[in-house]
């Protein structure tokens, strides 16, 4: 078990490393609608990570799919805690490297690729974001897990199709908490509560401690949702 806790230690690093980077290299291009660039950026490093690391330790590397993995049954609550202070770990230490190689002037513009919800005044209400993060928290179980947790329908769709919808689902509901605001201090639904606590750990910002609990919160309240919509559906087994 220690074996795929470190695994999933080091992938959380490296993808939110990777992720944050990306999103933040197709807010800063030149095109006239950098936004639309984002389901692409997350959908790259989310497929190519997902892959890389499903076979290892299920490539979970959010404390969100640990939760949800844990209320199905997939994995043990020893584990399931014990992977989830590998993720916590792995998002602190990510956003360390971050603000290590990022510029002053990058660092405080996107706040090192962190999760504020009223930056400045120019975002939303905590109610709003809480709803916001349980919507997409919930597309992204919904139109991910329900595949995931049916060992037919995996089978049937093979590995690197899944990972493919799952890295698409995680693009989807992030694009769209973006653009349904409008709003430029909101960044987006976190989707991943270690992505959110890492950067509000190592920069120690106002803005990013502020409403924190929405990103734990909203999550783990998708995942108790879910878990129940689930039991309603037909009976699957586990792939794992």
């Amino acid at each position: 078990m220690w074996k795929a806790a470190l695994t999933e230690t080091v992938a959380t690093t490296f993808f939110i490393f990777t992720l944050v980077t990306f999103i933040i290299a197709s807010l800063e291009s030149r095109v006239s609608e950098p936004r639309l660039l984002l389901l692409f950026a997350v959908f790259i490093p989310c497929f190519l990570f997902i892959w890389v690391m499903f076979p290892l330790s299920g490539a979970f590397m959010n404390p969100m799919v640990t939760f949800i993995a844990a209320l199905m049954g997939v994995v043990t609550t020893v584990r399931a805690c014990v992977y989830f202070l590998g993720q916590l770990g792995g998002s602190i230490f990510a956003y360390f490297l971050l603000k290590i190689v990022m510029n002053d002037e990058m660092v405080d513009k996107y706040l090192v690729g962190g999760c504020p919800i009223n930056r400045d005044g120019t975002g939303i209400s905590l109610g709003t974001a809480l709803l916001l993060e349980f919507i997409s928290c919930f597309i992204v179980l919904l139109t991910s897990m329900t595949v995931v947790f049916d060992k037919r329908r995996f089978q049937e769709l093979g590995v690197t199709v899944v990972c493919a919808l799952i890295a698409a689902s995680i693009s989807v509901a992030i694009y769209v908490s973006v653009m349904v605001t409008g709003q430029p201090g909101y960044a987006a639904a976190g989707l991943n509560p270690a992505r959110c606590l890492g950067p509000a750990l190592v920069l120690g910002k106002h803005d990013l401690w502020h409403g924190q609990w929405v990103f734990w919160l909203g999550p783990f309240l998708a995942c108790i949702v879910y878990y129940a919509y689930a039991k309603t559906l037909p009976e699957t087994e586990s792939v794992y």
